[in-house]
């Protein structure tokens, strides 16, 4: 049994089930992965998918277990690596964050700025996407941990610690009638445009949410990637936006205004999301440290643990 095949195991799985798709994604080819998976299924004694005329169409019951396995003893390879650049590289390594664009531009740089004075040895990485995608990064392997508000899906498999809230403010341009409101209603937001996040963003559906409990249906201009984004169109006079309050920075928006929006529309959580099983680095708990300082090294070992007890089938679901 090789390491390769309980990777393409676990691969194949994670992209659907879609060998063509996992042959791109690790740039190999379709038939390589189809011998290896039969080699392994041959030496397992049991097929780990079903399939039908030759096609596979999903996971089977003992299949799904064999999976979460692959799953833990390929994580505990990576733990391994780790654990190998802790001893022999103290002060250097990698360390990758996965993040979204609200945290990279607004949240993270001060953190950023004394982790690199504290560790300039070490490589940080920055990687972004979505809330989901940077919760599927960390599952991947492909980062440390990720740093965002909630994903839109669930990850058993992964341990998420609660950091912070983030409030949303409603953005205007200068001279808007809202400014002339003391306290908004839903029903005076609704009169305008509105620009909000995409549909990945938890952002988005939490807006959307308190519209429709209030029985209003607002005319969505269009969700943006981010922050910048809508922020440039407000000061066009395109319409106006609903955007966490970190986002709003006076003595750059000099164009804009912001309005308190706590009344009407709930908070984000931003969490850090690790691996159940992973082994973190002594940089990656001081950055989880620098960014949310009730954080310690014991309360993130603590959480993790708790987290390995269900990961068994924790693991299994998220592969589904």
């Amino acid at each position: 049994m090789k390491l390769l095949q309980l990777r393409y195991l676990v691969e194949v799985s994670r992209h659907g089930n879609h060998i063509s798709n996992t042959a791109e994604a690790l740039h190999t080819s379709q038939p390589g992965i189809s011998r290896q998976i039969q080699l392994i299924e041959e030496e397992l004694g049991f097929p780990v998918f079903a399939r039908k005329r030759n096609r596979i169409i999903d996971l089977t019951e003992p299949g799904r277990e064999a999976v979460a396995i692959a799953s833990r003893v390929l994580a505990d390879v990576d733990n391994l690596k780790r654990l190998g650049q802790e001893i022999s590289q103290r002060t250097g390594g990698t360390l990758a964050i996965a993040t979204t664009h609200t945290q990279a531009r607004y949240v993270l740089p001060k953190v950023i700025e004394r982790f690199m004075h504290r560790h300039p040895s070490v490589e940080l990485q920055l990687r972004q996407g979505n809330p989901t995608q940077i919760c599927e990064m960390v599952e991947s392997g492909e980062a440390d941990f990720a740093v965002g508000t909630e994903p839109t899906q669930p990850f058993p498999g992964l341990a998420r610690l609660p950091c912070f809230e983030l409030d949303r403010s409603i953005i205007v341009k200068a001279g808007h009638p809202l400014l002339k409101k003391r306290r908004p209603t839903l029903e005076d937001v609704a009169a305008y445009p509105i620009m909000t996040h995409e549909p990945t963003f938890s952002g988005h559906w939490k807006v959307m949410d308190a519209f429709k409990a209030a029985g209003l249906t607002p005319r969505i201009v269009f969700g943006a990637v981010d922050a910048d984004v809508s922020k440039t169109y407000v000061e066009m006079g395109v319409g106006i936006a609903v955007m966490t309050s970190v986002t709003y920075e006076r003595r750059k928006d000099t164009g804009l205004r912001a309005i308190d929006a706590k009344h009407l529309f709930p908070s984000s959580m931003v969490s850090i999301a690790l691996r159940a099983n992973s082994y973190l680095r002594t940089p990656a708990y001081d950055f989880i440290r620098m960014f949310s300082p009730q954080l310690t090294r014991e309360v993130v070992r603590a959480a993790l643990a708790e987290q390995v007890e269900s990961a068994p089938a924790a693991a299994g679901i998220t592969q589904r």
